[in-house]
């Protein structure tokens, strides 16, 4: 599949080895939302039995990214977005496939505005982590910008 035709989760599956490596699954993507899965695998689990918090952190990160790409792609030949921090709490045990739902927390026509008008835009993406039975385990913030391509920094 060309990269114009290829889903957002499939291009993140193809450039960040990490959501490979934990055979993330990218069940929505939009502007609106992104809902991404961490499948229950034994080899990332941590000394209770359940994900392991980096990957779980991961999960959440590549939520994140996947609604930044569907929100903002069309941008993405005047900047570069890019993660510059990021809060996680840990509320539950999760134990099992564990899925992010992911949500912006600006609207993109306010993030692109102040891209216009030469600024660099700094927004939150929220993050809720949750196990099968509903049951928020995790949430994070992860604050991100687009770095117009002429500001290398």
């Amino acid at each position: 599949m060309s990269a114009d035709r290829m889903s957002i989760g499939e291009m993140l599956a193809a450039t960040v080895p990490m959501a490979r490596t934990l055979k993330l699954e990218f069940l929505e993507t939009s502007a609106e939302r992104a809902v991404v899965s961490l499948p229950d695998q034994a080899q990332y689990h941590n000394h209770v039995g359940g994900p392991h918090a980096g990957a779980m952190f991961t999960l959440g990160e590549s939520a994140s990214g996947a609604i930044v790409l569907a929100a903002f792609g069309d941008q993405f030949s005047r900047a570069v977005p890019l993660a510059v921090g990021a809060e996680i709490a840990y509320k539950k045990l999760a134990m099992g496939a564990v899925t992010a739902t992911a949500t912006l927390g600006r609207p993109a026509a306010e993030v692109v505005a102040e891209l216009d008008a030469g600024r660099r835009p700094e927004f939150p993406v929220s993050v809720a982590i949750r196990r099968a039975d509903g049951a928020v385990t995790g949430e994070m913030t992860i604050r991100w910008t687009l770095r117009p391509v002429d500001q290398g920094e």
